[in-house]
């Protein structure tokens, strides 16, 4: 075998496994979060796992450590509640009835978060148009 072949032959044999490790790394994380409801009903295969579970805050639920740096609260979805309880940096924006997305280990009891991200979901909304003609800066008669 001459030179070349084997260099090619190594070549393509590492570009075999870092596509390999990228494809298995990727594959886990494709979906960026799961509802709650979804959490909940797929949560046989999922204890233990890592997840990101998107939810809005029950109100009344929310209980903040005064160092901020532990929470619990109930996340709910359209039909189920799942319990968090997240050991973090909590966001300054954290309150009742907000949207938030949980990542941590899904556990029977709930889930055991790592992180909270707030959502806000006046940012994605379209902009109102009002009625009120708008006055263009030019002459006035």
């Amino acid at each position: 075998m001459t030179s070349g072949v084997k260099f090619t032959t190594g070549a393509i044999l590492i570009a075999g496994a870092i596509g390999y490790l990228a494809y298995s790394g990727a594959a886990s994380s494709w979906q960026y979060y799961l509802s709650v409801d979804e959490a909940v009903r797929e949560s046989a295969s999922l204890i233990g796992k890592q997840v990101r579970v998107s939810g809005r805050i029950s109100p009344g639920s929310l209980a903040i450590v005064d160092d901020r740096r532990e929470a619990t609260f109930e996340l709910h979805g359209e039909r189920h509640a799942l319990h968090a309880t997240c050991h973090c940096l909590l966001p300054d924006n954290l309150a009742a009835n907000i949207d938030v997305v949980v990542e941590g280990t899904l556990q029977a009891n709930g889930i055991n978060g790592h992180k909270v991200i707030t959502r806000c979901a006046s940012k994605y909304q379209p902009k109102q148009t009002s009625n009120t003609p708008i006055e263009s800066p030019g002459k006035r008669i």
